[in-house]
């Protein structure tokens, strides 16, 4: 495996991700979610572990990319990306009926912005 053409571009990649769930979860919507969570008589998961999880979760969606960008072009993996890490993930949290609808209109453009830049970093870094 080398570094510059499999790590770095995954490393890199995993690091925006989580940078941009980050910024889009603690800054811009964390009212929404407290306040949702609130209204189902929950408290939102704000531990330092599930912070963690979602660092976990930003690296297997950036090898995910790295994979899906090694088949197909780059509008291609976008889609392909932005639908597994984001569509599914937000159909089984709506399903759980944990997911503020409200947030979509903000979540949805981001999340592809998101999903588009990691595929371009994966690309110009591979």
């Amino acid at each position: 495996m080398n570094f510059k053409n499999t790590i770095l571009p995954v490393l890199a990649s995993g690091i925006w991700i989580s940078i941009s769930e980050f910024i889009r979860n603690e800054f811009i919507l964390k009212s929404y979610w407290i306040e949702h969570y609130q209204s189902m008589g929950l408290q939102f998961p704000g531990e330092p572990i599930n912070g963690a999880i979602w660092g976990l979760w930003s690296m297997v969606y950036a090898i995910v990319i790295f994979i899906i960008s090694k088949r197909f072009n780059l509008l291609e993996s976008f889609g392909l990306s932005w639908i597994i890490g984001f569509v599914m993930m937000w159909l089984v949290i709506g399903n759980l009926g944990v997911l503020p609808f409200g947030i979509l209109f903000i979540a949805i453009p981001l999340s592809l912005l998101e999903s588009y830049l990691a595929c371009l970093i994966v690309r110009k870094l591979a």
